[in-house]
């Protein structure tokens, strides 16, 4: 398990070493709940510090934390270059990881003298480059023995802080990279990936001596985007919006046998905009809401289901992406808004999805509403409504051409003003301090996950591996686009497995996309279509996180939890097939002309629905075999976009439910003669 962390980028940053501030009110039941779930995140979620710091030493990470935000945000407004930019980020950050992760899960939260020699020995040869940047960058071509030896140490250094922090798995594949960098050379020259082969001198450069590897993109992202998200996600924390959304969600629903399943899909959704981890939320809203779907009747397994899956959504939904998002911004040198808009289509659909699944569910298993008593929603809102603001001034600011870095902060200023409203909640400037240090202990797993994967994107880029791959996976698919599709999606899915979200989609996107580019596909498709399936390794078997999470929660079966989570999140999977394969499969990234987005938009939410029909069984009532099977169908064929299948789907389905209501009569007829 520990091998198999998932990030995502947008969080809190709350660790279990983070003091909880509850209210007096608070019944003891319900501080127990907390606690519960706060050590089942540490456990899974490898997003989470890992220490329980105390007294002088958690006071000083806050304060170093405290001095990263601050002059994360003084950087938005004051930019300079941002090669020491990076470099200041990674000193601070490299030592914090040292001291907020234990070496082992299973280890004492005390530090040992090598966790500090560990801190002191990245802050030197991080700031090695800063003393003598000048030199350093002019001599990249031709490194000094200082340079390699830093180099190295410094590459070494963000290995073990990326094991510490998501496990073995992605350093041992950065390791992997490495030896390919080091020994391609003595390949097969008829190999297709076989190179020249390079020095360490050349390796170690291309690494650590420019705005490639260690400090390329994937760091720049982290230091740049995520830790204002990081910030952001922790004042709203702070603010009390965590607990207004999950109030909200509760009281939005009460009445429908539905409603259960409605209000943890809402709830997860608002609150990953709060947590940005799928396990995070997952966990978070299943703590409160479990008594109450097993009060309504869902059975363990697809409580677990439910709960994973709002807990994934949490990553798909804007405005608050996973962290690879913010990438796809760099690499297509594009608005975050434009991203955004990418995602809202899909977006809708996976909560189609859901929601489709959630009504036929509570019909299949007689789920009742379970209504518990409490404020109403529109008490709730009008209380508590101004929590919803700073989201909306997020997407609002960027719109009006404000960079998402001023409309993150400029968000996070508001959200702070307006937890005044709230007497419970208000920041004061202790508890201010405190979200804004928790907002860079969020950052410290997504940074050195960046960092790592910045040398595998060196490798690449230095042995032209991406292009390499590209053809083989071409060629061992005929160049058959279908077959590279899913080829592509098998191996990013695979990858998911293995490594953390980010990474999973940076490697991708640097060796499996190209294979996708060679076939004619545009660059937002393929890298969305890459992003999608990064994030749904969370759900895949037999490492998919958020549903063990949700099974310790419920108490069933791991397995069947993992299968209910699929069936709930199957759209996602299928869907962005639809961006590379269909002619109009750019109009679902909202690409062209309206009246062609809004069809694609209609189409899809159509071939959704037969999904659901396929894998929930229930139409009108329980549906049978030929009803399943001619949905399924119709799925397939209406999300390839083109008139005539769908024509064909859309008989499929009228076939269906033509089928389903001829065999509904004769069920009757036959209860009503007997």
């Amino acid at each position: 398990m520990t091998g198999t962390g998932h990030e995502t980028g947008a969080g809190t940053g709350r660790g279990p070493e983070a003091p909880q501030e509850t209210s007096r009110e608070t019944p003891p039941e319900t501080g127990r709940a907390q606690a519960s779930a706060e050590s089942l995140i540490a456990e899974l979620d490898a997003e989470r510090p890992a220490r329980r710091l105390r007294g002088r030493t958690a006071a000083a990470v806050t304060i170093v934390a405290l001095g990263l935000s601050l002059y994360a945000l003084y950087w938005t407004f004051r930019p300079g270059p941002v090669l020491p930019y990076r470099m200041v980020f990674l000193a601070v950050v490299l030592p914090l990881t040292f001291v907020c992760y234990k070496p082992r899960r299973s280890g004492r939260d005390t530090l040992s003298p090598l966790d500090w020699a560990l801190a002191a020995l990245s802050l030197a040869v991080c700031a090695y480059p800063l003393v003598v940047f000048d030199d350093f960058i002019r001599r990249a071509f031709a490194p000094t023995a200082g340079d390699v030896i830093a180099g190295t140490l410094l590459t070494l250094l963000v290995l073990e802080a990326c094991r510490r922090t998501v496990g073995w798995i992605l350093p041992a594949v950065c390791l992997g990279f490495l030896a390919y960098a080091y020994y391609g050379g003595y390949l097969p020259i008829d190999w297709v990936i076989g190179h020249r082969g390079y020095d360490l001198e050349r390796i170690v450069a291309s690494f650590v001596m420019g705005t490639e590897g260690v400090y390329g993109v994937p760091l720049d992202v982290a230091a740049t985007y995520i830790i204002l998200f990081t910030i952001y996600g922790a004042v709203l924390d702070h603010s009390g919006a965590g607990k207004f959304f999950v109030d909200v969600s509760f009281a939005a629903f009460r009445r429908s046998r539905a409603a259960p399943g409605r209000t943890v899909t809402l709830a997860g959704f608002l609150l990953g905009t709060v947590s940005g981890s799928g396990v995070a939320t997952t966990v978070s809203v299943g703590s409160v809401a479990w008594p109450i779907l097993k009060r309504a009747g869902y059975p363990r397994e697809q409580a677990g289901g439910v709960l994973a899956a709002a807990g994934i959504g949490a990553i798909l939904s804007p405005p608050t992406l996973g962290a690879a998002a913010f990438i796809i911004a760099e690499y297509l040198r594009v608005s975050y808004l434009t991203v955004l808009v990418y995602a809202t289509i899909p977006t809708l659909l996976y909560y189609l999805g859901i929601f489709l699944a959630i009504e036929m569910d509570s019909r299949r298993y007689g789920t009742t509403s379970a209504g518990a008593d409490g404020p109403r929603a529109w008490d709730l809102v009008r209380r508590f409504g101004y929590h919803f603001s700073s989201l909306f001034v997020i997407v609002a600011l960027m719109a009006l051409g404000q960079s998402p870095f001023r409309a993150v902060v400029y968000a996070t200023v508001l959200a702070f003003l307006l937890s005044f409203l709230d007497r419970e909640r208000r920041l004061t400037p202790r508890r201010a301090a405190r979200a804004l240090a928790e907002g860079t202990r969020g950052v410290l797993p997504v940074a050195v996950t960046c960092a790592a994967a910045g040398t595998i994107v060196a490798v690449v880029t230095l042995t032209g591996l991406g292009l390499k791959a590209s053809s083989v996976i071409v060629g061992l698919s005929g160049g058959v686009l279908a077959i590279t599709a899913v080829a592509c999606a098998l191996a990013v899915l695979l990858l998911g497995l293995a490594v953390p979200v980010t990474a999973s989609f940076v490697i991708a996107a640097v060796i499996i996309a190209p294979a996708l580019f060679d076939l004619g596909v545009e660059r937002p498709e393929a890298y969305m279509f890459i992003f999608y399936y990064a994030v749904l390794s969370e759900v895949s078997p037999p490492t998919a996180l958020s549903a063990f999470a949700a099974s310790a929660i419920t108490g069933g079966n791991a397995t069947r939890t993992m299968l209910a989570t699929w069936k709930y999140t199957l759209p996602a999977f299928l869907v962005p097939f639809a961006f590379v394969l269909a002619p109009s499969g750019s109009a679902l990234l909202a690409q062209g002309p309206a009246g062609e987005v809004l069809l694609a938009a209609a189409v899809s939410a159509l071939a959704v629905a037969a999904l659901a029909v396929a894998t929930g069984g229930w139409m009108l009532g329980p549906a049978g075999p030929v009803e399943r099977s001619l949905c399924a169908a119709a799925a397939v064929l209406l999300l390839v976009l083109s008139r005539t299948p769908v024509l064909v789907g859309l008989g499929a389905m009228v076939l269906a439910l033509v089928v389903h209501l001829v065999l509904r009569n004769v069920r009757r007829n036959r209860e009503a003669s007997a």
